[in-house]
């Protein structure tokens, strides 16, 4: 899978995930702030979710008390490169 494709499945994931009925994955940028007023605008709930959703489809885990956590979380961009680091340190052992 490219990380064009990734984004993409990204995207659609955000929006079936945080049931955003009003946006379709051309809507959302690639670096678009996910929790930023200015962006899609998500809350810690959606957080909550949107980790449960990553370590369910992509065996992702991301802890709470992790400093990186909110990094990883800021954008598809940011969410697809985790989600390549992960497969890529699977995929070595």
């Amino acid at each position: 899978m490219t990380m064009t494709e990734l984004h993409q499945e990204l995207k659609a994931f955000i929006i079936e995930t945080m049931s955003l009925e009003d946006i379709t994955p051309a809507d959302i940028d690639d670096d678009m702030p996910l929790f930023a007023d200015d962006g899609l605008g998500l809350d810690s709930i959606d957080a909550l979710e949107l980790v449960l959703g990553l370590k369910k489809k992509y065996g992702v885990v991301l802890e709470a008390s992790d400093e990186d956590a909110r990094k990883h979380l800021r954008s598809v961009a940011s969410l697809a490169a985790l989600i390549e680091g992960h497969r890529g340190a699977v995929e070595s052992t």
